[in-house]
């Protein structure tokens, strides 16, 4: 389906970085029309690059599965902070105070954040500021049940509240 509505490969790489500032790999179905230059540029409400089979992979989060390769790969986890484009860890480790430390554990497919609702374009400073305030969260108070109660408000999140997925 990707394929057949713009031409181009079925998986979107991107450097991000991991646990510990590693960079790695991060794995996603493409949903946007296919650029080979790949200049990032974050996707935002009503973006002209997104196909139609993106936006419905956005909006349900299914462009995310690839990333189950990275957790078996052993560079992501299913629930912790998600890791962001390198440009953007760049950008805001020099805006915000203990930006880095939501790298000392590994990066999961979905996060308490994202199970808050904060899903899609990061606008500022003050946006990723509560984004991380979540993340850090999550590092203090992880437990296993945590997890499950993160992977449960997600689904929930994806399912009954998606607006800010595009």
């Amino acid at each position: 389906m990707i394929r057949i509505e713009s031409k181009g490969p079925i998986f979107y790489k991107q450097l991000r970085h991991g646990q510990n500032n590693i960079p790695f790999y991060c794995l996603k179905f493409r949903s946007m029309k296919y650029n080979p230059a790949g200049h990032f540029k974050q996707a935002c409400k009503g973006d002209p690059r997104i196909t139609k089979v993106g936006k419905f992979l956005r909006k349900t989060s299914l462009d995310e599965l690839p990333q189950l390769i990275n957790v078996v790969l052993g560079e992501m986890t299913i629930v912790g902070p998600r890791p962001h484009a390198v440009v953007m860890n760049k950008e805001f480790s020099e805006k915000i105070e203990n930006f880095m430390y939501r790298h000392m554990v590994k990066p999961g497919i979905t996060g308490l954040a994202q199970a808050k609702g904060f899903r899609g374009e990061i606008n500022d400073k003050f946006d990723m500021n509560a984004r991380l305030r979540y993340d850090l969260f999550y590092i203090k108070n992880w437990s296993l049940a945590f997890d499950f109660k993160i992977i449960f408000l997600t689904i929930y999140s994806i399912i009954f509240e998606n607006d800010n997925a595009y």
